[in-house]
Parts: C-alpha cells; structure tokens; sequence
C-alpha cells in the first residue's frame, strides 16, 4: 500500500475550498484488488436486475451507470482497503483525529453510453438526518478524463456556501439534483489511483463515458461521528477508524444498518 502525504497546502485547500486532490495515490496491488472486486460487483448488480426483469433500478441503468453498494459487506479482501491506514489518514487530514466508516460503493460508467450524474451534495441524499460534515474520498480505478465521464468539483468560493440545499429528483435518470447554476466545475484529471477528497457540502457532478473503455471509481466515505438513523440505530457503517487520533479499525468487523 502508498504511503499517502497530504501537504498543508492540501489540507487548508481543504478548510477553505472544501476538496483537494492526491494523484496516483493508490499502489498497483490495491488496484488491481479494487478492479477485480468491480468487475464482482457488476456481474452481480446485472443478475439482481435480471432477477428483477428491469434494466432500470433506482439510479442504478444496466450497461450504462452502476451504483455498487457496501461491497466490502459481502466481500472481505475490500475491508483492508476501505478500513485501511491510508484513507484512514485521509479522514484524520479532514474529519478529524476521531472518525468512523460511513458508507462505500463503486460507481461505474459503462463504455461509449456510460452516463453522466448531475450536480449533488453527497449530504443532500442524507438532508432528514442530522449529522456533522462527512468526507467523501472518490477513487479512480482508471485514468480519468473529460472524455470518460471524470467527476467535476464546485468549490466553496464558487458555490457560495457550505449550505446543504434541498435536492430535486431529475426525471428519467432519477439523480438528485441540487445545483442549477451555469459553473461548470474543476474536472478531476489524472493517472488511475489519483484521490478526489471532498466534504459532504460540496458539489459535484460527472460526465458522460464518450470512450470505449469503463470509467470505474470506488467511493468511500468517513465521518466524525455515527451518523443515527434513529436513537441508537445507525443510518449506514459505524465501524471505528480512529479514535483520540489512534489508527483502531478491525477488518474482520463490519457492522451495518442500510
């Protein structure tokens, strides 16, 4: 596994712009773990839809847009990755010396048709439960491009505030959708392996996959405290990672409530 070195410079962009981004972050094995580990989840997400009768489910569109859920709740060898000390230093660079595993999946665009995701705050999909700012780390499991459907980034000075705004749902691709200005956004450019960071208020969106090849990414997300569905039910994960600053996370644990 990378050694990860998150500079000042990165972690008051952080502070102020709400993201920033590490390239060629992840080492050749654990992406090579991360790409076999999607291309599990794909099949499996086809034969649920086949057992469905539907090529449509929720945001999820055969062949074009893949939203692989919890995976390392089904999959083990993805624990060491998601409970692992690099992004375990990541969230200690963002949320703090104290966080918890929050939530994970992998988000795929499918060659040539792959679609694109509108503009969302990553808090915006959790609004009804009350919670402190979580930080998203989007990994790119191929080179990302313009061209292949990479994500963009609003930052805080651009968006205008850190405001978790009402999200609508857009007819058709059923994404919720919460910005509606003319911003294009900063595209995420690099090298398979790079690291998008971003907190749970900022915006961002991605492209359409105009290239012949898969746009894969895995998500994985931590937050400074367990997000409560209700009074002593978790909304999603509520695995430990740090505690007082100290690295804690068990990869034989996994605790859920989706």
């Amino acid at each position: 596994m990378t050694d990860l070195e998150i500079s000042p410079a990165q972690i008051q962009q952080y502070r102020e712009e709400g993201y920033f981004v590490i390239s060629a972050a992840i080492g050749a094995d654990d992406l090579a773990l991360l790409r076999d580990e999607c291309a599990h989840g794909i099949a499996e997400q086809n034969r649920e839809l086949d057992r469905e009768g539907v090529d449509v489910s929720g945001i999820v569109h055969r062949g074009k847009r893949y939203f692989i859920r919890q995976p390392s709740l089904r999959r083990a060898n993805l624990r060491s990755f998601f409970l692992g000390r690099q992004l375990a230093e990541v969230a200690r660079a963002t949320v703090g010396d104290t966080a918890f595993a929050f939530y994970e999946q992998f988000v795929v665009k499918g060659a040539d048709k792959g679609m694109s995701f509108g503009w969302h705050q990553d808090g915006g999909y959790i609004a009804s439960f009350m919670h402190r700012p979580y930080v998203t780390c989007w990994c790119a499991l191929d080179d990302v491009s313009e061209e292949n459907g990479t994500a963009y980034i609003l930052p805080v000075s651009r968006a205008g505030s850190r405001e978790i705004v009402k999200h609508v749902r857009q007819e058709g691709s059923n994404d919720m959708v919460g910005y509606f200005g003319t911003d294009p956004g900063i595209p995420v450019i690099g090298p398979a392996g790079t690291i998008a960071v971003f907190a749970s208020y900022v915006f961002h969106r991605s492209g359409p996959n105009r290239t012949s090849d898969l746009r894969r990414a895995y998500v994985a997300q931590y937050s400074p405290e367990v997000i409560m569905r209700t009074p002593g039910t978790p909304l999603h994960r509520s695995e430990p990672l740090l505690r007082d600053g100290a690295y804690v996370a068990q990869h034989e644990v996994c605790a859920v409530n989706s």
